[in-house]
């Protein structure tokens, strides 16, 4: 399987609007060539983007979910934002990594395990360090031990969970026959805003259990 071929894709399907119907936009005055061309490459994104759109409710579903354990510790409300932003910053670091690396013929289908093990390392470290930068912030906002804990411990854990994702879905799309360079980016930050969530708030249950608290 051509790797660098699916990766570059995208790059492709600006240049020809996707590459269909060619004879027939030989035959359309300019105008009507580039609109043409215009309506194929909103089409074949945008499509996707309203597809991630939709599943992003999913985030509604996981937060009703847990609206009790909300309502006890509303401390947990205030980090969903930053918890959310950092896994799609972690994400979005990886698969930028991950697409440049399939495009310059670096890596191939076969090192997909190896290139997942790596970066899941990777972030473990990320998150570690992370930990380290976001406890000034807890000891400004006075924020609680066990809402604390939760913090320290789901950091790691999301960003692991967003370099996985970040550097298996490009493979995965690839492997489908897609464009990764279209596709990859928005999936993982729709699989991280809901799993990352989710992540969160069993991460809380086990952490206020420990600490004797009932939710």
């Amino acid at each position: 399987m051509n790797i660098q071929h699916n990766a570059g894709r995208g790059h492709e399907e600006e240049t020809h609007a996707g590459g269909l119907a060619s004879t027939f936009e030989k035959n359309m005055p300019r105008f009507r060539r580039r609109w043409w061309r215009w309506r194929v490459l909103v089409m074949s994104r945008g499509g996707w983007l309203a597809v991630f759109l939709l599943s992003l409710s999913l985030t509604t579903v996981v937060m009703s979910g847990f609206e009790h354990t909300l309502a006890e510790q509303i401390e947990l409300a205030y980090f969903v934002p930053l918890l959310i932003g950092h896994g799609g910053n972690a994400g979005g670091q990886t698969v930028g990594t991950v697409l440049s690396a399939m495009s310059s013929g670096q890596v191939g289908f076969e090192d997909w395990g190896k290139v997942v093990v790596k970066e899941c390392l990777a972030g473990l470290g990320s998150g570690t360090l992370t930990c380290v930068a976001v406890l000034p912030l807890l000891y400004i906002m006075k924020i609680s031990k066990h809402v604390s804990a939760v913090i320290l411990c789901t950091l790691p854990a999301l960003t692991i969970l967003a370099a996985g994702l970040g550097a298996g879905l490009p493979f995965l799309v690839a492997g489908l026959g897609a464009d990764p360079a279209v596709i990859a980016a928005p999936a993982m930050t729709t699989l991280v805003d809901v799993g990352g969530l989710l992540l969160y708030f069993l991460i809380a249950r086990v952490v206020f259990s420990a600490f004797g608290l009932k939710i």
